[in-house]
């Protein structure tokens, strides 16, 4: 089992270099970072995936452009490797998102993954001038876009969103770029299916079970290997050696960590003390250490 560590919730972005360094240091597989292009002041969007519509993430929460960012830290680091959880890519052009994913790629080494979904926040499309009600559609061409782009070869390509003719995109990741897709609904899963790996949700093992055994359907009816296929799941229980096997009985792969400095879905860090104030770096590097300890040591 791979498990990564989300950066998703931290605002001291002047601490990530160093975080990205003991994360390696420590064992973790890799590094997640989310994004928003630009965020609404006020906006009236239900987020999906709370029972009260609301968005758990404060406003003025800082989303730094993770390809610089993971760019950043792939250059102070070896082997981690790094994942977008999830990029707003249908918020894009093709040729910007073939650009940044790219040349983060060579960069690295190949050491990225290109995680995205449409998003749910109707006035981040309005403020871009993006359809919101064709997102998904839109989604499905440009990664199609994309990754003939990131071949480094001619591209020509015609289709409802996106008339592409003699293009050419340098330099070329001498790998291809795995692509995994989040969402939950049966067109969301479907698009997962189609590419590299799904990004999941916080999720229990029986919430799960139903989602992996579609994907995998879904999988096997377009006949593409389930070898190879990512599942990622935030676990909504401890981490056990039951738990794990469960999960990877199921094809899940890759263990999304919540920053062990965080409460989580079960209450509060076990791995704070009384009084930590979670803003400091060697806080959040205590955490990390008590989850390596407590979790990659045994199951990693």
């Amino acid at each position: 089992m791979k498990f990564w560590l989300s950066l998703t919730t931290i605002p001291e972005t002047d601490q990530y270099l160093a975080l990205a360094r003991e994360a390696e240091a420590l064992g973790f597989h890799g590094l997640t970072l989310a994004d928003h292009l630009v965020f609404p002041a006020q906006y009236d969007s239900k987020y999906p995936y709370t029972d009260d519509g609301e968005f758990w993430i404060p406003s003025d929460t800082p989303w730094p452009d993770p390809w610089i960012v993971m760019s950043s830290m792939a250059a102070v680091t070896n082997k981690l490797q790094f994942a977008t959880n999830i990029y707003l890519a249908a918020l894009r052009d093709p040729f910007t998102v073939a650009r940044s994913v790219g040349t983060a790629a060579v960069m690295s080494g190949n050491r990225m993954t290109c995680g995205v979904s449409v998003g749910w926040l109707k006035e981040e499309y309005d403020i871009v001038g993006v359809d919101f009600r064709t997102r998904g559609k839109r989604m499905d061409e440009l990664l199609q876009v994309v990754r003939l782009l990131l071949t480094g070869e001619e591209v020509n390509y015609d289709g409802d969103f996106f008339n592409i003719h003699n293009a050419m995109m340098h330099p070329a990741p001498t790998a291809p770029v795995k692509f995994w897709s989040g969402g939950a609904a049966k067109l969301a899963l479907r698009r997962a299916a189609s590419q590299d790996g799904w990004l999941g949700l916080p999720l229990t093992r029986e919430l799960a079970k139903p989602i992996c055994d579609q994907l995998l359907a879904f999988r096997q009816e377009m006949k593409k290997p389930a070898e190879g296929f990512a599942i990622a799941i935030a676990p909504l229980e401890p981490y056990s050696d039951e738990i794990l096997r469960d999960f990877s009985a199921m094809g899940v792969t890759e263990m999304m960590v919540m920053s062990p400095w965080m409460p989580s879905p079960w209450g509060e860090s076990v791995y704070l003390d009384k009084g930590d104030d979670v803003r400091d770096l060697e806080v959040k590097i205590k955490t990390m250490r008590r989850f390596a300890e407590d979790v990659l040591a045994k199951f990693a």
